[in-house]
C-alpha cells in the first residue's frame, strides 16, 4: 500500500536549521512529483514546496522562498526539506505528499516542526 513517512522535525530556535525526510513506499516514487505542505493550528494547510520527477524543476511558496530547499534521491525513494533561518512562522506540521491515489493523492503522518525562543 501506498506510504509516506515523514521525520525529522523537532524544536529550534529562531535561525536555526532542521532537515526533514520523507520517506515513500508501495509505489513508484520517481514517477510522481513530492510535494511539502505545512499547517499550523487555526490555519489552511498551505503548500510549502514542490519537485519534479527527476528535480528538473523546483517551486516555493514566497515565504520560504531563499530559506528552504527541496530535494529528492530517487535511489532511496525519499524526499527532504532543507529549512534554513527559521522564523517563529515557520511553526507548523510539515507534510509530504504525492499525486498518487487520486485527486487529493496521499499523505503522511506529518512531523511537527515548532520554532521557539
Amino acid at each position: 500500500q501506498v506510504q509516506l513517512v515523514e521525520s525529522g522535525g523537532g524544536l529550534v530556535q529562531p535561525g536555526g536549521s532542521l532537515r526533514l525526510s520523507c520517506v515513500g513506499s508501495g509505489f513508484s516514487f520517481s514517477g510522481y512529483i513530492m510535494r511539502w505542505y505545512r499547517q499550523a493550528p487555526g490555519k489552511e494547510r498551505e503548500l510549502v514546496a514542490i519537485i519534479t520527477e527527476t528535480s528538473g524543476y523546483v517551486n516555493y511558496a514566497d515565504s520560504v522562498k531563499g530559506r528552504f530547499t527541496i530535494s529528492r534521491d530517487n535511489a532511496k525513494n525519499t524526499v527532504y526539506l532543507q529549512m534554513n533561518s527559521l522564523k517563529l512562522e515557520d511553526t507548523a506540521v510539515y507534510y509530504c505528499n504525492t499525486p498518487n491515489g487520486g485527486p487529493s493523492g496521499s499523505w503522511g503522518q506529518g512531523t511537527q516542526v515548532t520554532v521557539s525562543s
